[in-house]
């Protein structure tokens, strides 16, 4: 049989994960290889978290013309989710992100 407490742990432990994931909606919060949408200036841009700095996160963004190039960012900026997808930036990235290679 299943205790009452068993069922009011599990319960608090739901409401604990779900208060964590708004919480640690940050770029800080993101590990080393995380794959994220990135708003440039001109369009929206695939980009990898390459490395931590002690108040800045380096991100690897991808250039449409094959090259990459890296941007620092603050720890702090506030990621948004369009599912699983975190996107770093504000507007619809769907309609502007950038085309890579037209080849494929």
């Amino acid at each position: 049989m299943i205790s009452n407490e068993s069922l009011t742990s599990s319960s608090e432990d739901r409401t604990t994960t779900g208060a964590l994931e708004t919480e640690t909606a940050t770029l800080g919060s993101l590990p080393i290889g995380a794959r994220l949408i990135l708003r440039c200036r001109a369009d929206w841009r695939t980009a990898t978290v390459a490395a931590f700095e002690p108040e800045r996160v380096v991100l690897s963004v991808a250039s449409p013309t094959g090259h990459t190039y890296r941007v620092r960012r603050p720890r702090d900026s506030a990621l948004s989710f369009d599912g699983h997808v975190p996107v770093l930036g504000e507007g619809c990235w769907r309609a502007g992100l950038a085309r890579y290679d037209v080849r494929w």
